[in-house]
């Protein structure tokens, strides 16, 4: 392995670790020495659902401090490529979660926990008046997508597809919560979210469905790491993810049921 490669994982490695020990705070406000970690690395539009998860499954695991990492699935991937400590890692999209299987990194078989839909999102009130992708075709409005590569901005790619929309697009954002921000403060006229961040928005983001025939479903994987450091408690979060409690807080923030 070259020296570059290596100097590159190190900086990975270290990204991620200095993520968690960010998420633990510091003096009083952290973990115990006694804690136990658990590090899961989620999709961004997980952010509230599994933000909910996590109190509940610590409330039920003392001692265990479930410590979130959310970004896009392919800077999550990535990371986990280059050799960051993760126990659970679940995507937004099967791509992201196939290569690392492919790099021998997955123990046993990921199994699929929710599902998700793309919906228009627009600033609350609606000022730009969208009614469906066929605006997104209007240069005078501002419009944005996820990144390519990232699993909301290939999903939406293939939605306007579908939809022979040739949109007018005016930013790529890194992650679903980054392009829900933009909507929210009024600084996109629209873009393509989940419908399950629409719904965590509380309201200051309103969605516009998308007809079902050219829609997309977005499946959602989770699996232990093969290094996992802690792979016992990994497959009890897995297995409470897939719970009934599990599946009723995921329906809450508008995911679909596996």
């Amino acid at each position: 392995m070259g020296r570059g490669v290596e100097m590159n994982r190190a900086i990975v490695v270290m990204s991620v670790l200095a993520l968690i020990v960010a998420a633990c705070g510091v003096g009083g406000s952290g973990p115990t020495a006694a804690e136990t970690q658990l590090l899961v690395s989620a999709a961004a539009s997980l952010t509230d659902g599994f933000g909910a998860m996590a109190e509940v499954f610590e409330s039920q695991h003392a001692g265990v401090d479930v410590v979130l990492n959310l970004a896009a699935s392919s800077t999550l991937r990535e990371q986990i490529l280059e050799g960051a400590p993760v126990d659970v890692f679940s995507s937004a999209n099967h791509v992201n979660m196939d290569q690392v299987v492919a790099a021998g990194l997955v123990a046993g078989q990921p199994q699929i926990f929710a599902r998700n839909l793309l919906q228009i999102a627009v600033p609350a009130g609606n000022p730009a008046r969208i009614g469906g992708l066929e605006d997104f075709a209007r240069p005078e409005l501002l419009i944005g997508l996820c990144a390519e590569g990232v699993p909301c901005g290939d999903f939406a790619s293939q939605v306007l597809a579908n939809a022979a929309v040739a949109a007018s697009i005016d930013t790529f954002e890194p992650d679903v919560r980054f392009l829900l921000t933009k909507i929210e403060a009024g600084e996109l006229d629209a873009g393509l979210t989940y419908m399950s961040d629409v719904a965590a928005s509380g309201g200051r983001v309103e969605g516009i469905d998308i007809p079902e025939a050219i829609n997309v479903i977005a499946e959602y994987p989770i699996a232990v790491l093969a290094h996992a450091p802690q792979p016992a408690l990994a497959q009890s979060f897995i297995a409470f993810v897939l719970s009934d409690v599990g599946q009723a807080i995921l329906a809450d923030y508008g995911f679909a049921p596996p």
